[in-house]
Order: C-alpha cells, then sequence, then structure tokens
C-alpha cells in the first residue's frame, strides 16, 4: 500500500503548491471528468490493442502484486532452506529413490506438509519436484541441471515483467494522449473563437488540463506502478534462486548443510537469517 500513500502525497503536493501559488481549482475540475474520460479512456484502448485476454489477465494480477508487494517474508526463505536441507539430505543418505513418494505426491509429503505455505507454492514445488526428478531419471550432470534450471527460471521471469513492461508502455503513451486530448480542447476553443476573452481564457485553460494530466498519470502514477511492480517481480525470482542454488550444490556433491549455505547467500539481504539463526532451525527440524 506504500505506493498508493506514495501517489496521495504526490497529489498534496502538486494541488496543494497549485493552490498556495494562488491557483483556482474550479477549471481543472470543471475539465477534469472530461480530461480524464479522453485520456484514460484511450490508454486502457492502447492496452486491449497491445495484449491477449490472458495478458490483460496478468496485467491485472500486476496491479494487486504491486499494492501487497513481495510474498516471500523472511519465515518463508527459513521454510524453504529446512525443506531443501531435508530433502538433499535424504537423498544423500538413501540415495534419490527415497525422495519419490514426496516428489510424486508433494501434497502427501510428510516433508512438504511441514511448511504449508511453501506446499501451498505452486511454482516453488513443482520446481523443487520437477528437477529432483531429473536427478532421480540419471540426468545427474550438475552443468546441464544448472542450465536447464536457469533458461527455466529467465522464463518465468519474463512472464512475471509482462504487467511491468504493459503499464511502463500505458506510461509512455499518457503524454501524447494528454495531447490528444489538449488538441481536442483547442479545436473546441477555435469553434468558439467569438466569445470574450475570459470565455476564452476558461476554456484554454480546461484544454490545457488535458496535458497537465497526461503528463501527472505518465510520470506520477503508472511509471513508478512499472517500477515498483519490477522490483516485487526481481524480488520474488529470489526465492525460485535459491531452490537452483541449493540443488546444484548438492549435485556438485556438496554436504546438505553446504549446499544450503550456498542458498542462504542467494536471499535478499533484507530476509537473509544469518547463519546461526538457520542453524538452529536445521537442527530442530524433526520429519518423520
Amino acid at each position: 500500500m506504500i505506493s498508493l500513500a506514495g501517489f496521495g502525497f504526490l497529489l498534496v503536493c502538486v494541488f496543494g503548491g497549485y493552490i498556495a501559488a494562488g491557483g483556482k481549482l474550479d477549471i481543472i475540475l470543471t475539465a477534469l471528468p472530461f480530461e480524464f474520460a479522453i485520456i484514460g479512456g484511450a490508454a486502457i484502448g492502447t492496452l486491449v490493442m497491445a495484449n491477449s485476454v490472458a495478458g490483460l489477465k496478468h496485467v491485472g494480477a500486476g496491479f494487486g502484486k504491486l499494492l501487497k508487494g513481495s510474498k516471500y517474508t523472511r519465515q518463508d526463505y527459513m521454510d524453504l532452506l529446512s525443506l531443501l536441507y531435508w530433502l538433499v539430505r535424504l537423498a544423500q543418505t538413501k540415495g534419490p529413490m527415497a525422495l519419490e513418494p514426496h516428489i510424486e505426491k508433494p501434497e502427501e509429503s510428510a516433508a512438504f506438509n511441514k511448511f504449508p505455505r511453501i506446499a501451498a507454492d505452486h511454482h516453488a514445488v513443482a520446481l523443487i519436484c520437477d528437477y529432483l526428478r531429473m536427478v532421480g531419471m540419471n540426468a545427474d550432470d550438475p552443468h546441464q541441471i544448472e542450465d536447464v534450471m536457469a533458461r527455466e527460471l529467465k522464463k518465468i521471469k519474463d512472464e512475471e515483467m509482462h504487467p511491468s513492461h504493459a503499464m511502463q508502455s500505458m506510461a509512455d503513451a499518457l503524454p501524447a494522449l494528454g495531447i490528444v486530448a489538449a488538441v481536442m480542447g483547442v479545436i473546441k476553443t477555435m469553434a468558439s473563437i467569438n466569445e470574450p476573452p475570459a470565455v476564452l481564457g476558461r476554456m484554454i485553460g480546461g484544454a490545457l488540463v488535458g496535458t497537465f494530466l497526461g503528463v501527472l498519470l505518465a510520470y506520477g502514477l503508472m511509471g513508478p506502478f512499472a517500477a515498483r511492480l519490477k522490483g516485487v517481480v526481481e524480488e520474488e525470482s529470489k526465492f525460485f534462486e535459491v531452490i537452483r542454488a541449493v540443488l546444484v550444490a548438492h549435485l556438485h556433491g556438496n554436504a546438505p548443510q553446504v549446499a544450503v549455505e550456498t542458498g542462504r547467500k542467494m536471499v535478499p539481504s533484507e530476509h537473509m537469517p544469518s547463519f546461526q539463526e538457520l542453524e538452529e532451525s536445521l537442527q530442530g527440524l524433526q520429519i518423520a
């Protein structure tokens, strides 16, 4: 919600400064609904033209994501590292085939069920199970697995970036759409050129509201929203990078503790547990 709070502060500063300088709001308020209908409608139209139905749904979900922020917390990273530690330890001590009951039916696995937030994350569970399944199929070349995982994670990240790119494209178009609205206002004014100067002044002022609104929405709303969503996607992608780091380190023959420590280093700094915190969590890990 910090994005909305920032936008609210922006509006207070813009309009507060305008009023403090002696500006009159009546012209802006009178023209605003019509200019907003022109600019907003045109922006939505361009968005629909440039995207598929699935892409539009993805953009809608992107608005919710940028308002909520990253869904992964410090505890989620602790749970993920603990789960991966247990799985790679089992694979190292009893062989890859011992993982089969857990990766074939993760919803029934005691390991996954101990961490319900991880178990509820479809993408994370699928990533873990798919690549542990590949190891069980003798695809145990760590360089090959790392390359395949890197390409899949890039694909996922590119798909999640689509709403951000769509928002940025809209932000780029809004100033020009504001000019369109302003030009239409000037055309309307020219049709009333015989009116007194006071009337013409209000009409020209109303037309300029279009330029003002287009620039404000572009650089004060959609541009920052696109940047915020990009940051959220990049932060969430680190969660999957942790999975890749642990599994690849395991395939290179590292001990489970070393593999998990490799993954811990990939956790974003604000969520990264200390070495001692993770060690205590792993020592208390008991799964039937």
